[in-house]
Protein backbone atom coordinates (compact mmCIF):
# COMPACT_ATOMS: atom_id res chain seq x y z
CA UNK A 1 0.00 0.00 0.00
CA UNK A 2 2.62 2.38 0.65
CA UNK A 3 4.52 1.71 -2.80
CA UNK A 4 1.28 2.32 -4.32
CA UNK A 5 0.98 5.23 -2.51
CA UNK A 6 4.82 6.94 -2.90
CA UNK A 7 4.37 5.90 -6.85
CA UNK A 8 0.91 7.82 -7.02
CA UNK A 9 2.36 10.53 -5.32
CA UNK A 10 5.43 11.07 -7.21
CA UNK A 11 3.48 10.97 -10.64
CA UNK A 12 5.37 13.35 -12.92
CA UNK A 13 1.69 14.90 -13.71
CA UNK A 14 1.46 16.27 -10.77
CA UNK A 15 4.78 17.84 -10.33
CA UNK A 16 6.35 18.86 -14.34
CA UNK A 17 5.12 20.09 -17.37
CA UNK A 18 3.48 18.06 -19.44
CA UNK A 19 6.32 16.04 -21.73
CA UNK A 20 8.88 16.31 -19.15
CA UNK A 21 10.06 13.28 -16.88
CA UNK A 22 11.93 12.35 -13.98
CA UNK A 23 14.38 10.97 -16.15
CA UNK A 24 15.04 14.26 -17.94
CA UNK A 25 16.44 15.73 -14.32
CA UNK A 26 18.72 12.90 -13.66
CA UNK A 27 22.94 14.25 -12.82
CA UNK A 28 24.66 14.15 -16.12
CA UNK A 29 27.69 15.75 -17.90
CA UNK A 30 28.66 17.00 -14.63
CA UNK A 31 25.57 18.99 -13.88
CA UNK A 32 23.14 18.21 -10.88
CA UNK A 33 19.60 18.34 -10.34
CA UNK A 34 17.07 18.81 -7.51
CA UNK A 35 16.50 15.87 -5.97
CA UNK A 36 13.31 15.14 -3.48
CA UNK A 37 15.99 12.92 -0.66
CA UNK A 38 17.80 16.14 -0.52
CA UNK A 39 15.51 17.67 2.18
CA UNK A 40 16.21 14.30 4.49
CA UNK A 41 19.26 16.68 5.62
CA UNK A 42 17.09 19.49 6.64
CA UNK A 43 15.82 17.70 10.14
CA UNK A 44 19.65 16.79 11.43
CA UNK A 45 20.67 20.17 10.27
CA UNK A 46 17.17 21.62 12.41
CA UNK A 47 18.71 20.10 15.10
CA UNK A 48 22.18 21.27 14.66
CA UNK A 49 20.97 24.90 14.66
CA UNK A 50 19.23 24.22 17.71
CA UNK A 51 22.24 23.39 19.24
CA UNK A 52 23.79 26.10 17.63
CA UNK A 53 21.48 28.63 19.22
CA UNK A 54 21.72 26.88 22.68
CA UNK A 55 25.56 27.94 22.82
CA UNK A 56 24.45 31.43 20.64
CA UNK A 57 22.38 32.28 23.64
CA UNK A 58 24.35 31.36 26.38
CA UNK A 59 27.56 32.76 25.13
CA UNK A 60 26.72 35.72 22.88
CA UNK A 61 23.22 36.57 23.30
CA UNK A 62 23.89 36.35 27.34
CA UNK A 63 26.42 38.68 27.71
CA UNK A 64 25.17 41.11 24.86
CA UNK A 65 22.40 41.27 27.12
CA UNK A 66 23.77 42.17 31.10
CA UNK A 67 25.63 44.46 28.43
CA UNK A 68 22.77 46.32 27.37
CA UNK A 69 21.61 46.11 31.48
CA UNK A 70 19.32 43.25 31.11
CA UNK A 71 19.19 41.42 34.52
CA UNK A 72 19.19 37.67 34.35
CA UNK A 73 17.51 35.12 36.79
CA UNK A 74 13.97 34.23 37.49
CA UNK A 75 11.35 36.78 39.28
CA UNK A 76 10.74 37.31 42.63
CA UNK A 77 9.73 34.48 44.57
CA UNK A 78 5.77 34.61 45.92
CA UNK A 79 5.29 34.04 49.48
CA UNK A 80 3.16 30.86 50.08
CA UNK A 81 -0.63 32.24 51.09
CA UNK A 82 -2.78 28.83 51.62
CA UNK A 83 -6.50 31.17 51.31
CA UNK A 84 -4.82 32.90 47.72
CA UNK A 85 -4.12 29.76 46.66
CA UNK A 86 -7.06 28.53 46.98
CA UNK A 87 -9.12 31.32 45.96
CA UNK A 88 -6.69 31.44 42.83
CA UNK A 89 -7.56 27.36 41.77
CA UNK A 90 -10.71 27.57 42.18
CA UNK A 91 -11.61 31.05 40.64
CA UNK A 92 -10.84 34.06 37.94
CA UNK A 93 -7.64 34.70 37.28
CA UNK A 94 -8.60 38.23 38.11
CA UNK A 95 -11.30 38.77 40.75
CA UNK A 96 -13.63 41.19 40.80
CA UNK A 97 -12.87 44.39 43.83
CA UNK A 98 -15.12 42.85 46.10
CA UNK A 99 -13.41 39.28 45.70
CA UNK A 100 -9.97 41.69 46.66
CA UNK A 101 -11.52 43.24 49.84
CA UNK A 102 -12.77 39.58 50.81
CA UNK A 103 -9.11 38.34 50.67
CA UNK A 104 -7.71 41.04 52.21
CA UNK A 105 -10.15 40.77 55.57
CA UNK A 106 -9.43 36.89 55.05
CA UNK A 107 -5.36 37.16 55.39
CA UNK A 108 -5.71 40.52 57.44
CA UNK A 109 -3.70 42.03 53.83
CA UNK A 110 -4.19 45.25 52.74
CA UNK A 111 -6.05 45.11 49.12
CA UNK A 112 -2.94 46.57 47.85
CA UNK A 113 -0.92 43.75 48.60
CA UNK A 114 -3.40 41.14 47.97
CA UNK A 115 -3.34 42.41 44.36
CA UNK A 116 0.45 42.21 44.31
CA UNK A 117 0.19 38.88 45.68
CA UNK A 118 -2.07 37.69 42.78
CA UNK A 119 -0.10 39.91 39.86
CA UNK A 120 2.91 37.84 40.94
CA UNK A 121 1.11 34.93 40.63
CA UNK A 122 -0.17 35.39 37.60
CA UNK A 123 3.72 36.67 36.13
CA UNK A 124 5.89 33.95 37.81
CA UNK A 125 5.35 31.26 34.59
CA UNK A 126 5.81 34.26 32.17
CA UNK A 127 9.42 34.78 30.33
CA UNK A 128 11.77 37.23 31.66
CA UNK A 129 13.60 39.86 29.18
CA UNK A 130 16.44 37.86 29.22
CA UNK A 131 14.92 34.98 27.49
CA UNK A 132 12.89 37.43 24.67
CA UNK A 133 16.08 39.28 23.99
CA UNK A 134 17.90 36.39 23.42
CA UNK A 135 15.38 34.98 21.42
CA UNK A 136 15.74 37.93 19.43
CA UNK A 137 18.99 38.24 18.86
CA UNK A 138 19.40 34.13 17.51
CA UNK A 139 16.82 35.62 15.25
CA UNK A 140 18.27 38.68 13.73
CA UNK A 141 21.60 37.12 13.47
CA UNK A 142 20.16 33.89 11.93
CA UNK A 143 17.92 36.46 9.07
CA UNK A 144 21.38 38.67 8.89
CA UNK A 145 23.52 36.25 8.00
CA UNK A 146 21.03 34.21 5.53
CA UNK A 147 20.09 38.03 3.81
CA UNK A 148 24.17 38.91 3.43
CA UNK A 149 24.55 35.50 1.95
CA UNK A 150 21.07 35.51 -0.33
CA UNK A 151 22.63 39.16 -1.89
CA UNK A 152 25.61 37.30 -2.50
CA UNK A 153 24.72 34.27 -4.02
CA UNK A 154 21.42 35.73 -6.31
CA UNK A 155 24.32 38.95 -6.89
CA UNK A 156 25.64 37.82 -10.45
CA UNK A 157 22.27 35.69 -11.42
CA UNK A 158 20.88 36.55 -14.70
CA UNK A 159 17.48 36.02 -13.25
CA UNK A 160 17.92 37.95 -10.57
CA UNK A 161 17.47 41.27 -12.72
CA UNK A 162 16.08 39.49 -15.81
CA UNK A 163 12.81 37.66 -14.19
CA UNK A 164 12.21 35.87 -17.59
CA UNK A 165 15.42 33.94 -17.16
CA UNK A 166 13.43 32.19 -13.82
CA UNK A 167 11.48 30.00 -16.41
CA UNK A 168 13.82 29.92 -19.40
CA UNK A 169 14.45 26.65 -20.32
CA UNK A 170 12.53 24.88 -16.68
CA UNK A 171 12.42 22.71 -15.53
CA UNK A 172 15.86 21.23 -17.38
CA UNK A 173 17.56 24.03 -14.86
CA UNK A 174 20.97 22.38 -12.37
CA UNK A 175 21.41 23.12 -9.23
CA UNK A 176 23.90 25.63 -7.82
CA UNK A 177 25.84 24.66 -4.74
CA UNK A 178 24.87 28.47 -3.74
CA UNK A 179 21.40 27.45 -4.09
CA UNK A 180 21.86 24.07 -2.33
CA UNK A 181 22.91 25.90 0.84
CA UNK A 182 20.92 28.56 0.71
CA UNK A 183 17.77 26.59 0.51
CA UNK A 184 18.93 23.90 2.88
CA UNK A 185 19.54 26.02 5.31
CA UNK A 186 16.30 28.18 5.18
CA UNK A 187 14.17 25.26 5.76
CA UNK A 188 16.29 23.92 8.23
CA UNK A 189 15.72 27.28 9.81
CA UNK A 190 12.13 26.98 9.78
CA UNK A 191 12.25 23.66 11.22
CA UNK A 192 13.88 24.68 13.78
CA UNK A 193 11.70 27.35 14.95
CA UNK A 194 8.82 24.69 14.63
CA UNK A 195 10.64 22.29 16.77
CA UNK A 196 11.12 25.40 19.18
CA UNK A 197 7.98 26.90 19.66
CA UNK A 198 6.85 24.62 22.49
CA UNK A 199 9.83 26.65 24.66
CA UNK A 200 10.15 29.44 22.58
CA UNK A 201 8.10 32.98 24.21
CA UNK A 202 4.10 32.63 23.32
CA UNK A 203 2.44 35.34 21.95
CA UNK A 204 -1.30 35.58 20.76
CA UNK A 205 -0.33 35.15 17.35
CA UNK A 206 0.74 31.38 18.28
CA UNK A 207 -1.07 30.18 15.68
CA UNK A 208 -0.05 32.30 12.94
CA UNK A 209 3.19 31.32 13.56
CA UNK A 210 2.30 27.89 13.70
CA UNK A 211 0.98 28.07 9.95
CA UNK A 212 3.42 30.76 8.82
CA UNK A 213 6.16 28.01 9.52
CA UNK A 214 4.71 24.76 8.42
CA UNK A 215 3.61 26.88 4.92
CA UNK A 216 6.72 28.34 4.63
CA UNK A 217 8.46 24.37 4.82
CA UNK A 218 5.66 22.87 3.02
CA UNK A 219 6.09 26.02 -0.33
CA UNK A 220 9.86 25.53 0.24
CA UNK A 221 9.85 21.88 0.23
CA UNK A 222 7.77 21.41 -2.93
CA UNK A 223 9.48 23.91 -5.00
CA UNK A 224 12.06 22.11 -4.25
CA UNK A 225 10.72 19.34 -5.57
CA UNK A 226 9.59 20.69 -8.62
CA UNK A 227 12.46 22.95 -9.22
CA UNK A 228 10.84 26.01 -8.27
CA UNK A 229 14.62 27.24 -7.11
CA UNK A 230 14.91 30.46 -9.58
CA UNK A 231 11.67 31.70 -7.81
CA UNK A 232 12.71 30.65 -4.83
CA UNK A 233 15.05 31.93 -3.81
CA UNK A 234 13.73 35.45 -4.57
CA UNK A 235 11.11 35.01 -2.45
CA UNK A 236 13.49 33.92 0.62
CA UNK A 237 15.73 37.12 -0.26
CA UNK A 238 12.23 39.33 0.02
CA UNK A 239 11.31 38.54 3.07
CA UNK A 240 14.37 38.39 5.19
CA UNK A 241 15.47 41.78 4.13
CA UNK A 242 12.08 42.93 6.25
CA UNK A 243 12.80 40.47 9.26
CA UNK A 244 16.34 41.44 10.26
CA UNK A 245 14.94 45.20 11.29
CA UNK A 246 11.99 43.63 13.19
CA UNK A 247 14.47 41.40 15.39
CA UNK A 248 16.60 44.22 15.63
CA UNK A 249 13.98 46.12 16.80
CA UNK A 250 12.86 43.41 19.58
CA UNK A 251 16.25 43.54 20.93
CA UNK A 252 16.85 47.13 21.71
CA UNK A 253 13.03 47.40 22.89
CA UNK A 254 13.74 44.65 25.60
CA UNK A 255 17.40 46.48 26.28
CA UNK A 256 14.88 49.50 26.92
CA UNK A 257 16.24 51.68 24.23
CA UNK A 258 12.96 52.86 23.34
CA UNK A 259 14.08 55.45 21.05
CA UNK A 260 15.84 53.05 19.24
CA UNK A 261 13.70 50.31 18.89
CA UNK A 262 10.98 52.78 17.23
CA UNK A 263 13.60 54.02 14.56
CA UNK A 264 14.49 50.36 13.82
CA UNK A 265 10.46 49.72 14.03
CA UNK A 266 9.54 52.61 11.45
CA UNK A 267 12.59 51.14 9.20
CA UNK A 268 11.35 47.58 9.52
CA UNK A 269 7.45 48.44 8.72
CA UNK A 270 8.28 50.36 5.44
CA UNK A 271 10.80 47.41 4.33
CA UNK A 272 7.60 45.38 5.24
CA UNK A 273 5.35 47.41 3.28
CA UNK A 274 7.22 47.88 0.38
CA UNK A 275 8.39 44.34 0.55
CA UNK A 276 4.81 42.47 1.10
CA UNK A 277 2.43 44.41 -0.18
CA UNK A 278 4.19 46.05 -3.54
CA UNK A 279 7.22 44.29 -4.71
CA UNK A 280 5.82 40.77 -3.50
CA UNK A 281 2.70 40.65 -5.41
CA UNK A 282 2.36 43.69 -8.13
CA UNK A 283 4.86 45.63 -8.95
CA UNK A 284 5.00 45.80 -12.51
CA UNK A 285 7.77 45.74 -14.01
CA UNK A 286 11.43 44.75 -13.07
CA UNK A 287 13.78 47.81 -12.41
CA UNK A 288 17.67 47.60 -12.29
CA UNK A 289 19.07 50.23 -10.22
CA UNK A 290 22.98 50.43 -9.46
CA UNK A 291 23.36 46.74 -8.01
CA UNK A 292 19.86 46.98 -6.84
CA UNK A 293 16.67 44.89 -7.49
CA UNK A 294 13.18 45.60 -7.99
CA UNK A 295 10.72 42.82 -9.25
CA UNK A 296 7.64 41.33 -8.73
CA UNK A 297 7.21 37.96 -7.10
CA UNK A 298 3.15 37.09 -7.84
CA UNK A 299 3.70 38.02 -11.54
CA UNK A 300 6.78 36.29 -11.65
CA UNK A 301 5.16 32.65 -10.58
CA UNK A 302 1.38 33.41 -11.44
CA UNK A 303 2.13 35.53 -15.01
CA UNK A 304 5.24 34.64 -17.04
CA UNK A 305 5.03 31.03 -16.81
CA UNK A 306 2.14 31.04 -19.07
CA UNK A 307 4.46 31.99 -22.05
CA UNK A 308 6.91 28.64 -21.57
CA UNK A 309 4.04 26.40 -20.01
CA UNK A 310 0.57 24.86 -20.29
CA UNK A 311 -1.06 25.38 -16.82
CA UNK A 312 0.27 22.05 -14.90
CA UNK A 313 -1.14 20.94 -11.09
CA UNK A 314 2.25 22.14 -9.37
CA UNK A 315 1.85 25.68 -11.41
CA UNK A 316 -1.73 25.37 -9.17
CA UNK A 317 0.06 24.51 -5.86
CA UNK A 318 2.84 26.53 -6.09
CA UNK A 319 0.18 29.78 -6.87
CA UNK A 320 -1.86 28.73 -4.05
CA UNK A 321 0.50 28.33 -0.92
CA UNK A 322 1.87 31.89 -2.41
CA UNK A 323 -1.37 33.17 -1.77
CA UNK A 324 -1.65 31.66 1.48
CA UNK A 325 1.39 33.51 2.52
CA UNK A 326 0.28 36.87 1.35
CA UNK A 327 -2.74 36.59 3.29
CA UNK A 328 -0.72 36.13 6.73
CA UNK A 329 1.06 39.24 5.08
CA UNK A 330 -1.98 40.95 5.35
CA UNK A 331 -2.48 39.42 8.97
CA UNK A 332 0.37 40.77 9.83
CA UNK A 333 0.51 44.31 8.29
CA UNK A 334 -2.31 44.93 10.83
CA UNK A 335 -1.00 43.73 13.81
CA UNK A 336 2.11 46.38 12.13
CA UNK A 337 -0.23 49.38 11.36
CA UNK A 338 -1.64 48.71 15.41
CA UNK A 339 2.03 48.87 16.62
CA UNK A 340 2.47 51.74 14.58
CA UNK A 341 -0.89 53.35 15.99
CA UNK A 342 0.19 52.65 19.18
CA UNK A 343 3.65 54.14 18.97
CA UNK A 344 2.77 57.54 17.35
CA UNK A 345 -0.35 57.89 19.56
CA UNK A 346 0.45 56.35 22.79
CA UNK A 347 4.13 56.80 22.36
CA UNK A 348 4.13 53.22 23.41
CA UNK A 349 5.75 50.56 21.27
CA UNK A 350 4.14 47.33 22.83
CA UNK A 351 4.32 44.06 20.76
CA UNK A 352 0.51 43.47 20.35
CA UNK A 353 1.30 40.23 18.87
CA UNK A 354 1.72 39.59 22.92
CA UNK A 355 -1.26 38.12 25.17
CA UNK A 356 -3.82 40.68 25.79
CA UNK A 357 -3.20 39.19 29.51
CA UNK A 358 0.44 40.38 29.97
CA UNK A 359 1.60 43.38 29.95
CA UNK A 360 5.44 44.07 29.06
CA UNK A 361 7.75 43.53 31.64
CA UNK A 362 8.85 47.09 31.77
CA UNK A 363 5.39 47.85 32.07
CA UNK A 364 5.09 45.53 35.45
CA UNK A 365 8.05 46.97 36.99
CA UNK A 366 6.50 50.65 36.50
CA UNK A 367 3.87 49.59 37.75
CA UNK A 368 5.02 47.93 40.96
CA UNK A 369 7.44 50.79 41.64
CA UNK A 370 4.47 53.10 41.60
CA UNK A 371 2.68 51.06 43.85
CA UNK A 372 5.78 50.68 46.36
CA UNK A 373 5.81 54.92 46.04
CA UNK A 374 2.25 54.66 47.33
CA UNK A 375 2.93 52.48 49.89
CA UNK A 376 5.83 54.42 50.70
CA UNK A 377 3.51 57.77 50.77
CA UNK A 378 0.63 55.76 52.39
CA UNK A 379 3.15 55.14 55.44
CA UNK A 380 4.37 58.52 56.07
CA UNK A 381 1.06 59.98 56.06
CA UNK A 382 0.44 57.79 59.07
CA UNK A 383 3.69 58.62 60.59
CA UNK A 384 2.59 61.85 59.94
CA UNK A 385 -1.05 61.28 61.53
CA UNK A 386 0.83 59.40 64.52
CA UNK A 387 3.11 62.02 65.34
CA UNK A 388 0.86 64.96 64.24
CA UNK A 389 -0.09 66.62 67.64
CA UNK A 390 3.27 65.52 69.10
CA UNK A 391 6.96 66.69 67.96
CA UNK A 392 5.77 67.33 64.22
CA UNK A 393 3.22 69.61 64.87
CA UNK A 394 4.35 72.20 62.15
CA UNK A 395 2.98 69.02 59.79
CA UNK A 396 -0.52 69.56 60.29
CA UNK A 397 -1.85 72.45 57.35
CA UNK A 398 -3.08 75.64 58.05
CA UNK A 399 -0.74 76.18 60.87
CA UNK A 400 -3.76 75.52 63.31
CA UNK A 401 -1.71 74.02 66.07
CA UNK A 402 -3.84 74.78 68.88
CA UNK A 403 -7.15 73.40 67.97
Amino acid sequence: MFQTFKEWFWLERFWLPPTIKWSDLEDHDGLVFVKPSHLYMTIPYALGLLIIRHFFEKFIAAPLAKAFGIKEGGRKKIPPNPTLENFIKHSTRKPSRTDIYGLAKKCNLTERQVERWLRSWRNQDRPCRMKKFQEASWRFAFYLMMTIAGIAFLYDKPWVYDLWEVWNGYPRQPLLPSQYWYYILEMSFYWSLLFSLGSDVKRKDFLANVIHHLAAISLMSFSWCANYIRSGTLVMIVHDVADIWLESAKMFSYAGWQQTCNILFFIFSIIFFISRFIIFPFWPVAVTLPRLLVFRILYCTLIMPLHYLEPFFSYIFLNLQLMILQVLHLYWGYLILKMLKRCIFTKNMQDVRSDDEDMDEDDEEEEEAEEEKGEAAEGKEKDCLKNGLGTNRHLIPNGQHGR
